[in-house]
């Protein structure tokens, strides 16, 4: 009889230890986490809760259907301007002179993303920022100043 109660008491034991130890590591689960993205040239972290991973799952969900819907608008204005938006940035050697087509000595440049260099008005194909109107020779002198290169 005592052996049988000893064995029980020891079940017992065991049950209780394993039900514990895995509420304890369950515990140790962050309930958020980091989020890190770079957006505008800059880094950005956000905290996220974690503990509701079907809100965690509808947020990708969203977040991917966003993504979605903005390739498709981008899609839609690349087909509706003539690829406009693409040829607003540039890279490698920066040709002002070219990018001037009227030739009246000012172009229109973002502020932030300073390689977005348009004859015309717009906004920034990168951030929405609406493009600021500088003679040439400050847009070269912005361009300089950021690190990027400009056809003499």
């Amino acid at each position: 009889m005592k052996l049988r109660n000893l064995s029980i008491l020891l079940m017992t034991f065991a049950l209780v230890f394993i039900l514990n130890t895995s509420q304890s590591i369950a515990q140790d689960k962050p309930d958020s986490t980091t989020h890190k993205h770079k957006m505008m040239g800059k880094d950005h972290k956000h905290m996220m809760d974690m503990k509701d991973s079907t809100s965690m799952h509808k947020m990708m969900k969203d977040k991917n259907h966003k993504m979605h819907d903005m390739k498709k608008e981008s899609m839609h204005k690349e087909s509706m301007h003539g690829h406009m938006t693409d040829s607003i940035i540039h890279d490698g050697l920066i040709d002002l002179q070219a990018i001037d087509k009227n030739k009246d000595g000012k172009v229109f440049q973002d502020m932030m993303d300073w390689n977005v260099i348009s004859d015309e008005a717009g906004s920034c194909p990168l951030c929405e920022m609406k493009l600021k109107e500088v003679s040439v020779e400050e847009a070269k002198m912005n361009l300089i100043k950021n690190g990027f290169k400009v056809k003499e």
